[in-house]
């Protein structure tokens, strides 16, 4: 049955109201109409409220009786509460008479240069911070992990190997197929635009030297900071909410130890593994895609490869994935670490470790390409 508030016959020099019915949520919206225009009756005299045959009520009735009454009393009327059970009477009892409204932000009296240049001041100052944790958790992670076999060690082998199938084996596929369309594209545009020169064949030194030189490892990278670091900083986040991190802490165990220096390893140690394997997917696309389009027959094209890469152009690409790797489990742990206890919080840090892991990778790229022009390497 809906509730319902109905005025009945004074009692004496009091006007009554019984109310009746389901005072929930779901079942109070035919009432809210007369309420309102109750609750601008004239001011004076005395009310008496009969709630005897009010049937179920919840928080969200019995605010709505309680602003009844506050109205009345502020008016100057005298309001007499009848028939209510005393699980209803604690409940109006524990309920303000009025909400207080929230306070009103005035006091922002900096200057248009302050407004302009702080939020810029904050980011460096954070940027900062973040640098300083980051160099904390490598320390951390190599001092709290206790290198030693057994029982007794801190950090356990085959945590280290879960981390390598989680963020590694499991990831081949995705590598594969990106890194294999990734080929094909260069490949397919390469010819298209070579061919107006006749120049095909150097298609091969294009895909080569590109793929094995930076896009391998870079996309690699950008991929796996996506993927991997995102699970790193859902993961730590989640246990920073729940506390099983002071837990570690309780029990004497260093956090960073256990649970960031296996998936720092784990990165360090799949990304270059996946690195080759995205290398041999895009060169093998870019194969099929140059007999297809050029008709370069894979012995030619093999040929070819081995006259324009040369060694230098694989280590400049394998040399930067364990750096990167690095780079992209640091940051996504400083973030986990800077959860806090909501799950807002989880996914705006879970989505900054996304993007700083990425903007890290490029910027490592950038600078390794510098220092290799530098040496000429």
């Amino acid at each position: 049955m809906p509730a319902t508030i109905e005025k009945a016959d004074e009692a004496g020099s009091a006007e009554r109201f019984v109310l009746s019915g389901d005072w929930r949520n779901r079942s109070i919206a035919p009432v809210l109409h007369k309420l309102a225009e109750f609750e601008k009756q004239g001011a004076g005299g005395e009310v008496e409220i009969d709630v005897s045959q009010v049937q179920h009520i919840d928080t969200s009735g019995a605010w709505l009786i309680r602003r009844l009454i506050t109205q009345w009393t502020s008016d100057g009327r005298s309001v007499h509460l009848t028939g209510a059970s005393e699980a209803l009477q604690e409940l109006l009892d524990v309920l303000p008479e009025k909400v207080p409204k929230p306070p009103a932000n005035n006091n922002d009296n900096r200057t248009l240069f302050e407004r302009i240049f702080e939020p810029t001041g904050r980011a460096i100052v954070d940027l900062a911070h973040d640098a300083v944790f980051g160099m904390h958790i490598l320390g951390s992670a190599v001092r709290g992990t206790q290198l030693k076999l057994g029982r007794g060690a801190g950090v356990s082998p085959a945590s280290v190997v879960s981390q390598i199938d989680r963020m590694g084996v499991r990831a081949v596929p995705i590598i594969t197929l990106m890194s294999f369309l990734i080929g094909a594209i260069i490949a397919q545009q390469g010819a298209f635009q070579l061919r107006y020169f006749g120049a095909e064949l150097f298609v091969v030194d294009l895909v080569g030297i590109l793929q094995l030189r930076e896009i391998g490892v870079l996309l690699t990278a950008i991929m796996i900071a996506g993927r991997s670091g995102s699970a790193i900083t859902a993961e730590i986040g989640s246990m920073k909410m729940r506390e099983e991190i002071d837990a570690l802490n309780v029990i004497g165990l260093n956090p960073i130890g256990v649970l960031v220096f296996p998936r720092l390893v784990a990165l360090s140690v799949a990304l270059p593994l996946l690195t080759i394997v995205a290398n041999f997917a895009a060169l093998f696309g870019a194969s099929i895609i140059a007999f297809v389009y050029s008709g370069i027959t894979f012995d030619t094209f093999l040929s070819r490869l081995h006259e324009a890469v040369e060694y230098s152009s694989v280590a400049s690409g394998m040399i930067k994935a364990p750096f990167m790797a690095l780079a992209i489990g640091i940051v996504s742990a400083v973030e986990g670490m800077k959860v806090g206890g909501s799950a807002e919080s989880l996914g705006q840090h879970v989505t900054a470790a996304v993007v700083k892991s990425i903007f890290v990778v490029i910027l490592m790229d950038a600078l390794f390409a510098i220092f290799y022009s530098s040496i000429d390497f």
